[in-house]
């Protein structure tokens, strides 16, 4: 007698190294793969067209990778806990096979399915597959979570990990065809702008990240990270985000000599390190890890707010940061910082307006990688920038945008602007605007802050809120 399992796609949607894919295919002799078309992906707290639309062509890309196996995709539409037990109804499906998530949304969903499953006597299986090692599998000396990376980096390293796995050649379906994909909203960036989704294009980016001898470019990552005016990271984000390429064979194939993969890796321990903390912290979701800055003041101005939105600040570096994030869905990862660094110190905005906004537009979007960089910046997380450390906007442009070629790209208003004076063009005489073609207050505004009048409001602050909390 035949035996049936549904493996169940969700942040996983690919084929290769897929370890829920592998225990199915041992397991059973036939294996219907299925994707959940759920409200809260499409809606939800953090609404995303270009997250949605990457997700979905994603979507479309694995049904060809298992159409050309032999196994057509299930697509259903409504809450996990009805449509999947209905499935596993419907086929007798034994077993119900999906990669372990983390977040607090996917940890309550997987509860409430596999409580479902579980009532009409069918197996619910998580299997590794999101993390090089999952968010509760790592402790320190004394059985604790980690609060701060560098304990959790060597604990992350010295960690044995599982072994890669080969995609399989075949997939015993059902003999169905695969289902259609329902159309989605468009992106609000632009799709020219936006990486070509599914898990052929995020292999072929791995590939081209991960190359071999001089025209290796992860082995110049050290040195050009951080620069904003070159093409020198992975854009392997949101590849990660959607799990179309695995962590592990990330992490594997990065490995080496060098402080290009070594940085590179420990990048990618951060986004671990992250979910590490929100898997064993969910409050940080809502408030802030630093007991001392739970209650930090902050300023009410929506004019701000809308001005930092648009990239209309008047710092050329941080309104080329945002405009970059409305055009493509994407921003450096140095501008990310520089961009939550002005929300939050030199406005003394909400940083949770600034989560929000972000995850409204980032195509990698991801609830912990997203709170953790926000938190670190805002100073109040865990292994934080130290509230004293207020990002300079002009020398930051300055040092990770030299020539000012990023600035140029993102705020045409300032292209005619000279090298000497494109990260502080508020400062160039009548003259100097007249030639540059560019009047400050009329074709690109004036700072909105002065940036030391708003470091010395942060400083003030932030110290009476730290000195109340020891007080």
């Amino acid at each position: 007698m035949s035996s049936t399992a549904i493996v169940w796609f969700r942040r996983d949607l690919r084929v290769h190294d897929h370890p829920a894919l592998t225990a199915a295919l041992a397991e059973a002799d036939v294996v219907i793969p299925v994707f959940v078309f759920d409200e809260a992906l499409l809606g939800g707290k953090w609404p995303a067209p270009n997250r949605v639309w990457f997700m979905r062509e994603s979507v479309a890309a694995l049904a060809g990778e298992l159409q050309a196996r032999g196994a057509g995709l299930r697509v259903l539409h409504g809450k996990p806990a009805d449509v999947i037990p209905a499935l596993a109804a419907e086929t007798g499906a034994a077993d119900v096979f999906v990669t372990r998530d983390a977040t607090p949304y996917g940890r309550r969903r997987d509860r409430a399915v596999e409580d479902a499953l579980t009532a009409r006597s069918t197996g619910f299986h998580a299997r590794t597959g999101l993390y090089v090692h999952e968010p509760d599998a790592l402790a320190n000396k004394d059985d604790r979570p980690f609060s701060v990376f560098g304990g959790f980096k060597r604990a992350w390293d010295a960690a044995p990990r599982r072994a890669l796995l080969t995609a399989p050649a075949a997939i015993p379906g059902d003999g169905r065809p695969a289902d259609p994909i329902p159309d989605v909203a468009p992106p609000t960036a632009d799709r020219a702008l936006m990486p070509t989704p599914g898990e052929p294009a995020a292999r072929a980016r791995l590939a081209a990240w991960i190359g071999a001898g001089d025209g290796d470019p992860v082995g110049d990552y050290a040195a050009n990270r951080d620069r904003l005016d070159l093409a020198r990271t992975s854009r392997l984000s949101q590849d990660l985000r959607f799990g179309l390429v695995s962590p592990l064979e990330v992490v594997a194939r990065a490995e080496g000599d060098g402080d290009g993969r070594r940085v590179f890796v420990s990048e990618v321990a951060w986004r671990e390190f992250y979910a590490h903390i929100m898997w064993h912290h969910p409050r940080v979701a809502t408030e802030a890890y630093q007991p001392a800055f739970r209650d930090l003041p902050v300023r009410d101005d929506p004019a701000a707010l809308q001005a930092w939105q648009e990239g209309q600040t008047g710092y050329p570096v941080v309104d080329a940061a945002m405009r970059q994030l409305l055009a493509t869905g994407f921003m450096h990862n140095r501008a990310r910082m520089i961009a939550a660094s002005f929300l939050t110190k030199h406005l003394l905005l909400d940083r949770h307006l600034g989560e929000a906004h972000f995850m409204a537009h980032l195509t990698d979007g991801d609830l912990a990688s997203n709170n953790g960089g926000w938190q670190w910046t805002a100073s109040t997380g865990t292994d934080p920038q130290p509230y004293f450390r207020v990002f300079n906007p002009v020398l930051q442009g300055q040092r990770h945008d030299p020539e000012g070629d990023y600035v140029r790209r993102w705020v045409p208003e300032l292209r005619g602007v000279a090298t000497g004076r494109i990260h502080d063009p508020w400062l160039m005489s009548a003259a100097e605007q007249a030639a540059a073609g560019c009047r400050i207050g009329i074709d690109y505004p004036a700072p909105i802050v002065d940036h030391a009048e708003a470091r010395a409001r942060a400083l003030a602050v932030y110290g009476e809120a730290k000195a109340n909390a020891t007080a």
